[in-house]
């Protein structure tokens, strides 16, 4: 099947953010890490991100080792269980570090057939930004590139618009991921792609405060109005069939023009959920462990364990859980994993 990543990304979807499957010994699981790549695919993904914040950095590290074994572990896994169905899904592996690093880590996911690289650029803390640009430029040489802008509270820096507007212009660009969690910072971004004049690059919120209002604001600059396409989230890697589910009323709701108050009764809700999962409360400090016990909850996970023993549940935030699972029902999608699990496992 020809595949245009492109395309496949201005049309829209709901790509989650892979976590890593631990066993209670804190060892790698390949066979829950194989699940829940099968659960994003019968959920309706359009794709998977792998080697992001949410498969842990410490992938890297070489007492872990496990970088190369999860990107191939999770493409083969994605082709596999799509085989008998196949449809377009697109592979995007999270990019790191300095650029003879990132541009190794963008050669390795080109070669387990990844179809675009989201590139961190949490190592140039300090740089200027010309030559964060260049650095930029010279990933995307290896791997068509998705752009990233993360939120200081975990490792992101602030950006001019300037900046953004240079980095719009990168032939390669295929997408921007947009997770300031700060709505001025979001406008810099949108804007900077509309005065570029970049109508081929997608628009793809991380802001998981916000997902519902990112998604039905119509952004006008230069009287053009242009809308955020997808989400790439990590919130969306739990609760994902119900995540597709609400995307999609979303994206015929646009069409159709019928944007009315209940979509921010909906976001409400769902950014309540978010605060929940990734520990707002505690500035995101137990937001892996929120995502593990979701899926340990459904029996996807095994435990809550991360590769650094002291990333846990922050105090309160699995009482938190519980009651934004029983607050918003339509949200969660127990029903559904509960009757695919043990194919999933198997």
């Amino acid at each position: 099947m020809s595949f245009n990543v492109r395309r496949h990304l201005l049309a829209g979807q709901v790509i989650p953010a892979v976590p890593l499957a631990l066993n209670r010994s804190r060892r790698w699981s390949e066979r829950r890490q194989r699940a829940i790549v099968r659960y994003y695919v019968d959920a309706g993904a359009g794709g998977i991100a792998v080697g992001v914040h949410s498969t842990q950095f410490a992938i890297r590290d070489p007492e872990h080792g496990l970088h190369g074994p999860i990107l191939q572990l999770a493409a083969e896994a994605a082709r596999a269980w799509l085989g008998p169905k196949p449809r377009a899904f697109g592979l995007i592996a999270g990019i790191c570090g300095q650029t003879p690093q990132a541009r190794r880590e963008a050669q390795l996911a080109a070669g387990h057939g990844y179809h675009a690289g989201l590139l961190s650029l949490g190592a140039w803390a300090g740089a200027p930004e010309r030559a964060v640009l260049q650095h930029c430029r010279a990933v995307a040489r290896e791997l068509p590139l998705i752009g990233f802008y993360l939120q200081p509270a975990v490792g992101g820096r602030d950006f001019s618009y300037r900046f953004w507007r240079e980095f719009a212009e990168i032939p390669q660009l295929v997408a921007i991921k947009i997770a300031p969690f700060n709505r001025y910072r979001t406008i810099d971004v949108v804007r900077a792609v509309g005065e570029a004049g970049r109508d081929d690059v997608a628009l793809y919120t991380g802001n998981d405060d916000a997902i519902v209002a990112d998604l039905v604001t119509p952004f006008e600059f230069g009287g053009r109005t242009r809308f955020i396409d997808g989400g790439l989230l990590g919130q969306w890697g739990v609760w994902t069939r119900e995540a597709v589910a609400l995307f999609g009323e979303l994206q015929t709701a646009r069409r159709q023009q019928r944007l009315d108050s209940r979509w921010l009764k909906r976001g409400a809700a769902l950014t309540d959920a978010n605060a929940a999962i990734f520990d707002a409360a505690h500035n995101f400090a137990g937001c892996l462990p929120g995502i593990h016990e979701v899926l340990r909850r459904q029996g996807l996970f095994e435990t809550t364990a991360c590769l650094d023993p002291h990333e846990r549940l922050s105090p309160g935030q699995a009482a938190e859980i519980t009651r934004v699972t029983k607050a918003y029902p339509w949200l969660v999608d127990d029903e559904f994993v509960g009757k695919n699990l043990r194919r999933w496992l198997g």
